[in-house]
């Protein structure tokens, strides 16, 4: 298995539009970060999780042919506002794209996008097959997802593990039934906006906590905002085994 972070940012970037502040004014690659999305590649498959705003310069940055599935966590516009560019893969693949989330997250995004659901569909609309997932595990492509249920303040949200890799953004509550799903992971990517508490985020100790408490052997932090500070001083401030994710980083599993 082979995972490609796409993004690590929060809704707004970083930089955040308009901010002169010390890390948006960053010279430092690892500072500039695109709204949070991965890639897994698993055999002959491949998975993005979520398709925000900056799905379409992530997918060129990369340079991927062809993605099988997306799964959505949850509804927001930084998760799903990229969906129409999945045209492109229509075009090239010459079928739908598939798309995976909770009900209330595919009635949100046929609103959202409605004229790629119309009955008579303008030529050119995205091609969308929407399928309802529950809290229970669920195979694409001969491969087992296991959603992982958690809130984003009192949104509920789903992280997903694949194999040996378990994936949780933008939570800020968890069970622990739900937490013990992500145990014998080797690889966690797991949501720290800032230091400071957050309301509809884990801040940087709640999310060391929780990768602390699961023990994989290597825990990543992403959905990280500019008020988290400079990676690389943040980075001197981290416990043994967990980092800061950044664009681009590709994890071999």
């Amino acid at each position: 298995m082979k995972v490609t972070i796409l993004g690590t940012g929060t809704s707004q970037g970083v930089p955040v539009v308009a901010c002169d502040c010390r890390v948006c004014k960053s010279s430092d690659s690892l500072d500039q970060r695109l709204r949070t999305a991965v890639m897994i590649e698993t055999g002959n498959n491949t998975f993005v999780i979520d398709a925000g705003p900056d799905f379409r310069q992530q997918m060129l940055r990369e340079k991927v042919k062809k993605v099988d599935a997306l799964l959505i966590t949850h509804n927001h516009k930084d998760h799903t506002g990229g969906l129409d560019d999945v045209r492109a893969f229509n075009w090239v693949l010459k079928k739908p794209m598939e798309v995976f989330a909770r009900d209330s997250v595919l009635k949100s995004i046929k609103k959202d996008f409605d004229y790629a659901f119309e009955e008579e569909k303008y030529p050119g609309v995205p091609q969308i097959n929407l399928h309802t997932i529950t809290n229970k595990p669920f195979e694409i492509l001969g491969e087992k997802i296991i959603p992982i249920d958690a809130m984003h303040a009192r949104m509920p949200i789903f992280g997903f593990r694949i194999g040996d890799f378990s994936y949780l953004t933008d939570a800020s509550i968890i069970k622990p039934e739900e937490l013990d799903k992500m145990k014998g992971s080797k690889f966690i990517i797991i949501n720290a906006l800032r230091k400071e508490k957050h309301y509809s985020h884990f801040n940087l100790q709640e999310a060391i906590d929780i990768l602390q408490y699961l023990k994989p052997e290597k825990g990543y932090l992403t959905h990280i905002s500019h008020q988290m500070g400079l990676h690389v001083e943040v980075s001197k401030e981290l416990p043994a085994g967990i980092e800061l994710a950044y664009d681009g980083l590709k994890i071999e599993i």
